[in-house]
């Protein structure tokens, strides 16, 4: 168990929705908040490899979770915008954080990375069976490219990396921003405003058929640093419940918390995203001890009333 207590750690992302639950992690388990290093996008552009080398000096761990990552409309979008960065912020922070001398380095990876039709649950073994849903390709293949790199280190250098594949996640503080968040966000303040404007319908995307799997985003903070202090092996590691619901359920369910009587329409003419998506969990809970805690309809209750606190 890596003994976090006198390591110099580096959060990129960390002021961002998952960034500050894992700094709130990290203490927890032990390490000074005097030697956590949160860079901001205003004064370290990741996407230079000066920035990266300057962020990664004189530092012990490197936990990277900075991204520029958005719902199924920015995929569309911003393709090549999501591809270069991604590709960029990583690829050169992981050169840099070797060249550096950094002890170990934690990667996350997305689920975007997964072949469009892989079997359910996901294995990480499965990574490489296919392209990936057609939207989140040029963002999925950026973040897969980073893993192969990770091991190419490790093979050459000997360079402690890991690398991480959350499911989607959600919870207070989340993006809410209707341009680039993600489902359950951008449902939650659909269903709010509709409820603002007395409105008798809610429009949704696509059929409601796919289903997802969604991991409370404390839940997801504990995972990587558990594996920050427990985890050395080179292969993928998945992070989720090991539960699906389809986005029709999780409609209706959001509905039903937050108290929308109104009728849902199903836009058929939208993109519907991936089929299914649901972990094999397995491999977390046996390299480093990691189950998911909270139940999904208590994590909807608190993400949505941190949203309704913040639309007072």
């Amino acid at each position: 168990m890596l003994d976090l207590s006198g390591k110099r750690i580096v959060v990129t992302g960390g002021a961002g929705f998952l960034g500050r639950q894992v700094v709130d992690q990290l203490c927890r388990a032990g390490a000074n908040p005097d030697k956590i290093f949160v860079p901001r996008s205003q004064t370290h552009n990741l996407c230079t490899l000066e920035a990266c080398q300057t962020v990664v000096a004189n530092q012990d761990i490197i936990i990277h979770l900075a991204a520029h990552v958005g719902g199924i409309g920015l995929n569309r979008e911003k393709p090549a915008e999501l591809f270069y960065d991604n590709l960029m912020m990583g690829t050169q922070l992981i050169h840099s954080a070797y060249q550096a001398g950094v002890e170990k380095f934690v990667c996350l990876g997305t689920i975007c990375a997964y072949p469009k039709f892989t079997p359910v649950p996901f294995k990480e073994e499965d990574l490489w069976n296919g392209y990936p849903e057609e939207t989140n390709a040029p963002y999925g293949i950026a973040k897969k490219a980073l893993l192969v790199q990770l091991q190419a280190y490790r093979q050459q250098y000997g360079f402690n990396g890991i690398y991480l594949l959350p499911v989607n996640l959600y919870g207070p503080e989340d993006n809410f921003n209707p341009n680039s968040s993600h489902v359950i966000p951008a449902l939650i303040r659909k269903v709010h405003e509709a409820q603002q404007r007395g409105d008798k319908t809610l429009p949704v995307w696509g059929d409601g058929s796919p289903t997802r799997e969604f991991l409370y985003s404390t839940d997801a903070a504990r995972a990587i640093v558990m594996a920050t202090q427990a985890y050395d092996g080179d292969e993928p590691v998945n992070l989720g419940t090991n539960s699906e619901i389809s986005i029709r359920n999780l409609v209706e369910l959001i509905c039903e918390l937050m108290e929308f009587q109104g009728e849902i329409v199903w836009e058929t003419d939208k993109p519907n995203g991936q089929p299914r998506r649901c972990l094999d969990t397995q491999r977390a809970k046996d390299y480093f001890g990691f189950s998911a805690e909270m139940t999904f309809r208590e994590g909807l209750k608190h993400t949505i009333d941190w949203y309704r606190q913040q639309s007072l």
